[in-house]
């Protein structure tokens, strides 16, 4: 059924790096930044949440339906979460990962110390910020049928995203290093095709009766069903440096989770590549972002990035056409092409100042937008 009127909601989720003022390097103040959200006659304490590392500070926005006011949320908290830092001496910086060495503090809590515990340095280094988009489903059932079609075209939001070229103070080579250092989770990735809602929860249970999980809330998919609310949960990206590229990138996620449930309600049946492949292709998109080539979704041929980027765009457009967002997507997603992604910008930043430092410095403005 094409054309319907209905639009779906969208939510995001982003991490924030929380670092020095004066010299860039991370610090570990979630606790103090949450206090002083806390504290803040404006009520917006549940906005902000702690994450494992306490260099990170999380938000999510309301569901919207308006890509205009969601981009609006977006600055509004990343401005609030700046504006509680500084009472601290510190910033937040929308970094995937910290371009300057550090030692990251994992937070007291139960559930932080049983995953230090059980996955040691894989927990010890995992400081990375992503972001999650959240976009409303009719039943589980749509929403398996929409992770199920979705599947070949993450690694192109990824390689959109790529905002971590640097880690622990080197270049790392790759696009995303948070793609590569958060791989190392065993539930993190690319799945199978699962046909049905109750195959998709069987192995869910599955996965958390082997005892190497905690609970469902480590199903750390690259898309997977949320635990909380009647959304998909599309993992894949790294935190964006500008906000405009965060919706660009929900604005895409909305388009292709519609895409993929008419695709269904059609009959047609999802791409049946590997998660082989799958990998692959998610490993090129971290290494090389927009700068290189990628693997095409539909041939799994290497092809040009950007016309890889173009076919999403087209893969879409009826859905971007229906709920009006045909022509704001198209001019950011001409920005994004022409400006680059977090990571080539980090690295034209460390070409003309030389300095780390001066990096973060820059992402710190260029984060509120």
């Amino acid at each position: 059924m094409r054309g319907r009127m209905m639009v779906r909601s969208v939510g995001v989720e982003e991490e924030l790096l929380l670092v020095d003022s004066r010299t860039g390097e991370p610090r570990a103040l979630s606790t103090a930044v949450l206090a002083a959200a806390a504290r803040d006659p404006e009520g917006n304490d549940e906005v902000f949440e702690s994450e494992l590392q306490r260099q990170q500070l999380e938000f999510a926005t309301r569901p919207q339906t308006d890509m205009g006011d969601l981009g609006d949320e977006i600055r509004r908290w990343r401005a609030e979460a700046a504006r509680h830092a500084e009472g601290l001496n510190a910033s937040v910086a929308a970094l995937a990962t910290s371009p300057l060495p550090v030692s990251p503090t994992i937070g007291t809590g139960e559930r932080h110390q049983w995953l230090k515990e059980h996955f040691g340095l894989t927990a010890q280094e995992q400081l990375t910020c992503g972001c999650h988009v959240h976009v409303s489903v009719e039943s589980d059932e749509e929403g398996v049928a929409v992770l199920d079609r979705i599947r070949p075209w993450l690694p192109v939001l990824l390689a959109m995203s790529t905002n971590s070229p640097f880690w622990q103070g080197e270049e790392s080579g790759y696009a995303s290093y948070r793609n590569r250092v958060w791989g190392r989770w065993p539930s993190a990735g690319p799945v199978e095709i699962f046909g049905s809602a109750d195959r998709y929860h069987e192995q869910v249970a599955d996965m958390v009766a082997s005892g190497v999980l905690r609970d469902e809330g480590m199903i750390y998919f690259d898309a997977r069903l949320s635990h909380s609310y009647p959304t998909v949960e599309i993992r894949v990206a790294d935190v964006c440096l500008d906000p405009s590229t965060t919706v660009l990138l929900a604005t895409l996620v909305r388009a292709l989770v519609e895409t993929a449930a008419r695709q269904w309600r059609d009959g047609e049946p999802p791409t049946r590549h590997g998660v082989a492949l799958l990998r692959l292709a998610a490993w090129r998109a971290a290494r090389s972002g927009l700068e290189d080539q990628l693997v095409h979704p539909v041939t799994m041929r290497p092809a040009p990035a950007e016309a890889v980027v173009r076919a999403l765009f087209d893969h879409v457009r009826d859905a971007l056409e229906d709920s009006g967002d045909v022509v704001p997507a198209q001019e950011a997603l001409a920005g994004l092409l022409k400006t680059g992604n977090g990571s080539r910008i980090q690295r034209e930043l460390l070409r003309r100042t030389g300095s780390l430092r001066e990096v973060v410095a820059e992402c710190v403005r260029l984060t509120r937008g």
